[in-house]
């Protein structure tokens, strides 16, 4: 079992910043994969991006230049720094890890909302 904790969302304007962290515990194992999706009110839940712990990653066209993530595999956390943010970024985001046999995990959610 993998618990995941995320914390950082909150209210931002349009063009603000904000940092997402997630804090993974318990069977923490080697080649896995952590990352973010969101969900909007309405929307199904999408990919936002995605890292190994090599450190590749992936992101989704509507946030590429805007978002980084990171991760962090001795603290076993993953970070989504978002930046130049627009208000169809609102949404629940979610930390997820999957393992190397392709279990999954998530988070609770972290609420963001972009708005002026």
């Amino acid at each position: 079992q993998v618990q995941l904790v995320e914390s950082g969302g909150g209210l931002v304007q349009p063009g603000g910043s904000l940092r997402l962290s997630c804090a993974a515990s318990g069977s923490i194992q080697r080649n896995s994969v952590m990352g973010w999706y969101r969900q909007a009110p309405g929307k199904q839940r999408e990919l936002v991006a995605r890292i190994s712990d090599h450190g590749s990653t992936h992101y989704a066209d509507s946030v590429k230049g805007r978002f980084t993530i990171s991760r962090d595999n001795a603290k076993n956390t993953v970070a989504l720094q978002m930046n130049s943010l627009k208000p169809e970024d609102t949404a629940v985001y979610y930390c997820n890890y999957v393992s190397w046999v392709g279990t999954g995990y998530w988070g609770q959610g972290t609420q963001v909302t972009v708005s002026s």
